[in-house]
């Protein structure tokens, strides 16, 4: 199709930002604009003429605004075909005014949920009109151009001024494309706040930042984030992210959020399991006892922090090769050391909740679950031996939770002090998950006489508490559950292992 120049538009939009130019150009080419309530009175008070829509419509607007361009007479001028001599002598019966644009912002829906406003407030920001207009204007991308977001007045007003009112089938088409997507991520939100309660079984997901990211998992795959990384972080240096660092990313927030406003808290993680972890009075004897745990493998790691950054952490952290670094902030000293290597990711966490649900893609679906928000606390052990773990005993079985829970299965973590001594992880054997973490701990010259033993779930058999009975662990930490768990209960009373059940498993994979 030939280029088509725009000789009238309706323009009703939430935020008049940035709409002051386009309106203007739009006068300087003879126009004819409609427009209608607080939209009308901003054109006017430009001293630029503007039609109201109620002289098309004959109705005033009513129901408190609810009801506005909701008319024949204003459809009609958008959805006409003008190739088509029916729609056009309809046009002429009817006295329906040819629309050649249509600019629509919605009401602010999502901003007005994040607000924590009423309920009846959100309501009245569900946008009728607006997504109507939007829709019937995309629809006809042929003869209309849609305009459907403040985010593309900008990119509006370079094409206005570059091709003097004038629009490609192209041209159409791309604004239709992001009319859609802006119509069908309004209703996503809409339907997800109306089914927060997940009574209907539907599975509704729209991000609109999207990110084309250096490759996926692997250089020959594609990859993508689709997100809003700015919310959650600030980024201060270093290279972009990649696929694999916002994995690791992800499994470093995940993990450091169970110890949030605790003592100073390090932990250093490789390919989405902790390797290093350790709390201390200060974060620099956390991060150097973090880093004690597995000096080999937190080579080009995540390294992420429950406090501050300072200088003392700072200059140890310089002398290991690592990926990023995360905090809830940095000194001005540790900043300006941590920046001494151009490709180091340096973030601040913000705090920002994250999201109720996981989603993940499974044959030729999805798999969608409530986060795993239980955190094995005291008042959750229930003592199962006839000997009761020490107060030091039960902190570090806690500690070894928590990082249990945030570690893939099958999993085996050793603590000692408030320090990972070794982990066994992902292992199809819960005996072969022990006996990696031992040898580990044993090649780092961890003594783990002493140390306490967590496990993501129960055990079938008594053998994993032998074999660290054996090792010198002197304590352990399981859901129970299991039909012979008296086998493991009967073993540690044998010899003087104290043994406690969360009744919660933490499966992970």
């Amino acid at each position: 199709m030939s280029n088509k120049s725009i000789s009238s538009a309706l323009i009703s939009v939430f935020s008049k930002d940035g709409l002051e130019p386009i309106v203007k150009k739009l006068k300087d080419l003879g126009v004819t604009i409609y427009s209608t309530g607080g939209t009308e009175k901003f054109i006017k008070d430009l001293d630029i003429n503007v039609v109201p829509v109620e002289d098309v419509t004959s109705y005033p607007s009513i129901l408190g605004g609810r009801v506005k361009t909701l008319h024949p007479k204003v459809f009609g001028g958008i959805l006409n075909r003008q190739s088509h001599e029916g729609d056009a002598a309809e046009l002429k019966d009817f006295e329906i005014p040819q629309i050649d644009l249509v600019i629509v912002d919605l009401y602010p829906f999502e901003k007005t949920v994040a607000s924590g406003a009423s309920n009846q407030d959100i309501i009245e920001k569900i946008d009728i009109g607006g997504i109507s207009l939007i829709r019937a204007a995309a629809k006809n991308y042929a003869d209309v151009i849609c305009v459907s977001s403040v985010d593309d007045y900008a990119e509006f007003l370079g094409l206005l001024n570059s091709k003097n009112g004038e629009t490609s089938e192209e041209d159409r088409k791309g604004f239709s494309a992001k009319a859609f997507n802006v119509s069908s991520h309004y209703d996503t939100a809409i339907f997800n706040y109306f089914n927060k309660d997940h009574r209907h079984a539907a599975l509704k997901i729209s991000e609109t930042n999207g990110k084309v990211l250096r490759y996926g998992e692997n250089p020959h795959q594609k990859g993508f984030f689709f997100g809003d990384f700015d919310a959650m972080f600030a980024k201060l240096h270093g290279k972009e992210l990649s696929y694999n660092n916002l994995l690791d990313v992800d499994a470093a927030v995940n993990l450091i959020l169970e110890f949030k406003n605790e003592a100073p808290t390090f932990a250093i993680l490789k390919h989405n399991n902790a390797c290093g972890f350790a709390q201390r009075k200060t974060i620099h004897q956390a991060y150097v006892d973090a880093l004690a745990g597995d000096p080999v493998s937190a080579f080009g790691g995540i390294l992420i922090s429950n406090t501050e950054i300072d200088k003392a952490t700072a200059e140890e952290i310089h002398k290991l090769f690592c990926e990023v670094v995360i905090a809830p902030s940095f000194s001005d000293e540790a900043l300006e050391i941590l920046k001494g290597k151009k490709n180091r990711i340096l973030l601040i966490l913000n705090d920002i909740e994250l999201p109720k649900t996981t989603v993940r893609t499974c044959l030729n679906g999805a798999l969608v679950q409530e986060r795993d928000d239980k955190t094995d606390r005291t008042e959750d052990l229930k003592s199962v031996t006839k000997k009761a773990p020490s107060l030091n005993e039960i902190e570090d079985l806690i500690f070894a939770s928590k990082i249990c829970k945030h570690t893939k299965s099958n999993t085996i973590v050793l603590v000692k002090n408030k320090q990972l001594c070794a982990s066994g992880t992902g292992q199809t054997s819960r005996v072969d998950a022990l006996n990696q973490a031992i040898h580990k701990a044993q090649s780092f010259n961890f003594d783990l006489k002493g140390a306490v033993m967590a496990s993501d779930a129960f055990f079938p058999f008594p053998d994993c508490v032998e074999i660290a009975d054996n090792a010198g662990i002197v304590s352990v930490i399981q859901p129970g559950g299991s039909i012979k768990d008296e086998l493991s209960i009967n073993y540690c009373d044998a010899n003087n292992v104290s043994m406690v059940f969360t009744g919660t498993r933490h499966f992970k994979h």
